[in-house]
């Protein structure tokens, strides 16, 4: 085999260990489901991480232009789809930097490495949290 080909089956095979520990960090484990409305109607699924803390459930938003933290100023009702059950909540957001300070505690404490992964891939640094009050859960 010359250089070449050796370079490139490393390049490829580097590549493909990167995308299997980035698809594991992102989906391994606990990932849900964020069901949102905008004011006309339309529907939004958003796949996140969750973190629980003081009776309520807490997802991130990276930044204040992501979709559904729009539609949660325009409609705070929302769904969680978690273990397969979806719940009916109460979205909040939480003002930073607490609301920063705090999302960003919980999500390393439960993701460890994942979440640290992730943070070499995507700027968190502007990030805030949405508190989720839910109800019982309905199947």
């Amino acid at each position: 085999m010359t250089r070449v080909p050796v370079f490139v089956a490393g390049l490829l095979a580097a590549g493909v260990l990167f995308g299997v520990v980035t698809l594991v960090a992102l989906e391994g484990r606990d990932v849900v489901i964020l069901r949102t409305v905008d004011d006309a109607g339309v529907v939004r699924e958003t796949r996140t991480w969750v973190a629980d803390e003081d009776d309520a459930s807490w997802v991130e938003a990276a930044n204040p232009d992501r979709p559904f933290l729009r539609h949660i100023a325009q409609r705070p009702a929302v769904e969680l789809r978690r273990a397969g059950t979806w719940q009916r909540c109460r979205a909040t957001p939480v003002a930073n930097p607490a609301g920063h300070d705090r999302i960003r505690r919980l999500l390393a404490a439960k993701y460890g490495w994942a979440d640290w992964w992730v943070g070499l891939l995507t700027d968190t640094s502007g990030s805030s949290a949405v508190r989720l009050d839910c109800a019982a859960g309905r199947s």
